[in-house]
């Protein structure tokens, strides 16, 4: 910087922002050498001087996002670093800053991603400290530290969506891919304590198809997967978004139907076994399913659902391809 060329009021500022600075240099290695200070360690220390908008730092927080020192401005200021923030990050990074600005937080501490020169994104964990205050009290400097976690944070987010898929394969049925057994009865779980509280309406269903050992007997087990395949197809296609069906067991399906009264259960429950006894399997198979509908009145789970599937044995003893309710 040339002060050769700065007015007299330029000067005093720059004096008074380099006093600051000093001081704050002077307090940040006295507390190093007495190992008070926590944050060593990294991409770097950098000091904002909130009066005047300047940011001092370490020239790594920059060169590591693919910039040249002499692409660094003379004068850096707090924007220079928060424009650079990923759209999905800014908002509460600023708001993590004027948390702690406002004193509602004892230090400002963010992760965010930051654009870097090529257009990726880096991942950032930023930790500061109000460290100076004017003569009104208003906080007048900061300090902290940043590291880069890049490769920490793509792992632990890799991590995470490994579980995801983990959760969702013990959550689901392999071969259907809709609910298991467990989900289904914990789902049921749920809805009954929700229908107990509030009491509003719940509805199951219980579908069985009709003569499945004769179909893997005669087409065999692909085409019989195939059928369960469709088969859950057509009763996901079948039901609102708010209900819950899964594959109860070996043929078994079931539908858990949410503030729904037995009625319209049923009549959800008889439009599945139409667009079932109507379908198009493998091999010009005709395919058919009985099934049993039941409305919870309180009981224990075990015989909401032992009330649907004697429902669901009267429908097979009745000649099969009906529902009883």
């Amino acid at each position: 910087m040339a002060y050769k060329d700065l007015t007299k009021e330029k000067l005093l500022e720059r004096i008074s922002e380099l006093e600051a600075l000093n001081k704050e240099l002077i307090d940040h290695r006295e507390k190093e050498e007495t190992l008070e200070f926590a944050w060593s360690g990294n991409l770097g220390h950098w000091f904002w001087n909130v009066r005047t908008n300047s940011v001092e730092f370490n020239p790594l927080k920059v060169t590591t996002l693919g910039y040249e020192r002499s692409e660094i401005p003379d004068h850096v200021t707090y924007q220079f670093f928060t424009d650079l923030i990923h759209p999905d990050d800014f908002l509460k990074t600023m708001d993590a800053m004027k948390e702690h600005l406002y004193g509602r937080a004892a230090v400002y501490e963010a992760e965010y991603r930051i654009k870097t020169k090529d257009g990726r994104y880096k991942w950032y964990y930023d930790r500061g400290k109000i460290t100076q205050y004017d003569d009104s009290g208003k906080p007048a400097f900061l300090a902290g530290i940043v590291f880069d976690i890049t490769e920490k944070k793509e792992m632990q987010l890799e991590l995470e969506r490994k579980n995801k898929i983990l959760a969702e394969m013990s959550s689901l049925d392999g071969l259907t891919r809709i609910s298991n057994h467990r989900t289904l009865t914990e789902h049921l779980k749920a809805e009954s304590s929700m229908s107990d509280m509030t009491g509003r309406a719940l509805s199951v269903a219980i579908f069985d198809i009709d003569d499945f050992k004769r179909v893997n007997d005669s087409k065999g087990h692909i085409i019989g997967d195939r059928v369960l395949i469709e088969i859950a197809d057509i009763i996901k296609f079948n039901i609102r978004d708010n209900d819950l069906t899964g594959r109860y067991g070996g043929e078994e399906f079931m539908v858990v139907f949410a503030n729904t009264e037995i009625d319209a259960a049923y009549h959800a429950a008889e439009r599945i076994r139409k667009a079932v006894e109507s379908h198009r399997f493998p091999e010009e198979l005709r395919v058919t399913i009985s099934g049993g509908v039941s409305q919870y009145s309180g009981e224990d789970i075990s015989a909401f659902i032992h009330s649907a599937d004697m429902n669901l044995y009267e429908a097979k003893r009745k000649g099969k391809n009906r529902i009883v309710m």
